[in-house]
C-alpha cells in the first residue's frame, strides 16, 4: 500500500525537489501552501505522515488533532525543531524526525556573504552604478583580515563558518557546550560568552533556539560588546531581542546587523507581500536602517541543500515505516 505524505508550508521549489527524488521511494505526495496550525490541521485526510518546515506550529493542540487523524510520523525538513512539542508527540505515539545536516556550507557561506555585503556595501554600489553614480562616498569598508570573529555554536554550520573566516585571516573565538577538536587544531579558541562579547569585532550566531538561548542578544549582552559591533544571525530569530537590537542600532552601538531570520517571520517570510501593508512595526523599523541587511530565510537555499533535504526526509520516513528506527540518531527526536 502506497503511503501518503502531506506537506505543509510548501513553495514551488519544495514540490519540484520532492517530486524529483520521490522516484526512488514511491510515496504519494500531497502539498499544501498554508502553514500547519490548529486552523489548518483538518486539511489532512487519510495520511499517516506529515512533513513540516520551520514556521509550522506543531504544538500539543495540533499534535492531539494529528493523533486523532491517525498520523504516526512528523517529518521536519529542517534541522531546528523548537516549533514541535516533542513531549506531546511522544505521549501521542507519533515519531518525529528531522534533517540534522543539509549542506552546512550553504548557511555558512550565506553568513559570510552577509558580512561582505554589509562591510563593502556591494548592494548599495550595485544600485548606484545602475544609476550612473560612480562615487565612492559612503562605501568605505574595512579589512576582514586580522579582525576577531566570535562564533556562538560550533555544530555543523558553525564549524563550516569557522573554516571560512579562518581562510580570511581572522582570529576566531568560539563558544559551545562541547568543543570541536578539529577546528581547535585549525586555530579556533574556545572562550566564554562574556569574552566573546567583549573581544569580537564580528559575532555570528549558529546555535539552536531553546530556553537557554532565547534572546541571548539583549540589552545586557549588547552592552558588553564593542561599539560598532557587526552581528550576523542565520540561525533562529528568537536568539535576538528585537526591541533591544533596535535601540542598539539607534544608539550606534551596533554598527552592522545581518539577519536571515526574524522572531516573527512566520507572518512574513516565504510570502510575496509587495502589495500589502505590513503591520509589523519592528521589521519595518529594522529595514529602515541603512546598516541593516535582511534576507528572508534564504541561507539554506541552494541546489545541494534542497537535494539533501528531500532525500534525507524520504529516507527518514522510509526507515521509520519499515523498521521504526533511523540509522542517524541525530535525525530521530523521540
Amino acid at each position: 500500500m502506497t503511503q501518503k505524505i502531506s506537506f505543509f508550508s510548501t513553495q514551488s521549489y519544495d514540490k519540484s525537489f520532492f517530486e524529483k527524488y520521490n522516484d526512488n521511494f514511491g510515496f504519494e505526495l500531497e502539498f499544501f501552501e498554508v502553514q500547519l496550525n490548529f486552523r489548518t490541521v483538518d486539511l489532512i485526510k487519510n495520511t499517516a505522515i506529515v512533513c513540516v518546515f520551520v514556521n509550522d506550529v506543531v504544538d500539543a493542540e495540533v499534535i492531539e488533532k494529528l493523533a486523532e487523524k491517525g498520523v504516526k510520523i512528523i517529518a521536519l525538513r529542517c534541522a531546528g525543531f523548537n516549533n514541535v512539542d516533542l513531549v506531546a508527540a511522544k505521549k501521542s505515539g507519533i515519531r518525529v524526525c528531522r534533517v540534522p545536516s543539509y549542506s552546512p556550507e550553504a548557511v555558512a557561506e550565506h553568513a559570510m556573504a552577509m558580512i561582505l555585503t554589509l562591510n563593502r556595501k556591494t548592494h548599495k554600489a550595485y544600485n548606484r552604478v545602475r544609476e550612473q553614480n560612480f562615487s565612492l562616498n559612503g562605501l568605505l569598508g574595512f579589512d576582514l583580515h586580522g579582525k576577531t570573529v566570535g562564533i556562538i555554536g560550533t555544530g555543523n554550520i558553525g564549524k563550516a563558518f569557522a573554516k571560512i573566516v579562518l581562510g580570511f585571516g581572522c582570529k576566531v573565538l568560539a563558544f559551545d557546550i562541547s568543543k570541536d577538536q578539529e577546528i581547535e587544531k585549525l586555530g579556533v579558541r574556545y572562550e566564554t560568552l562574556e569574552t566573546i562579547f567583549k573581544s569580537a569585532d564580528i559575532i555570528s550566531l549558529h546555535c539552536p533556539l531553546n530556553d537557554k538561548t532565547k534572546h541571548m542578544i539583549n540589552k545586557s549582552s549588547l552592552s558588553q560588546m564593542k561599539d560598532n559591533i557587526m552581528l550576523i544571525n542565520t540561525s533562529r530569530g528568537g536568539l535576538i531581542n528585537t526591541p533591544d537590537i533596535i535601540e542598539a542600532l539607534k544608539d550606534a552601538k551596533v554598527g552592522y546587523l545581518g539577519i536571515d531570520v526574524y522572531e516573527q517571520e512566520e507572518k512574513l517570510f516565504f510570502k510575496d507581500l509587495s502589495e500589502d501593508i505590513i503591520q509589523d512595526d519592528d521589521i519595518q523599523r529594522l529595514m529602515s536602517f541603512p546598516n541593516v541587511l535582511v534576507t528572508a530565510h534564504q541561507a539554506f537555499f541552494t541546489n545541494e541543500a534542497l537535494t539533501q533535504i528531500a532525500t534525507t526526509t524520504f529516507e527518514n520516513v522510509s526507515n521509520l515505516i519499515t523498521r521504526n528506527d533511523i540509522d542517524n540518531k541525530a535525525a530521530l527526536l523521540n
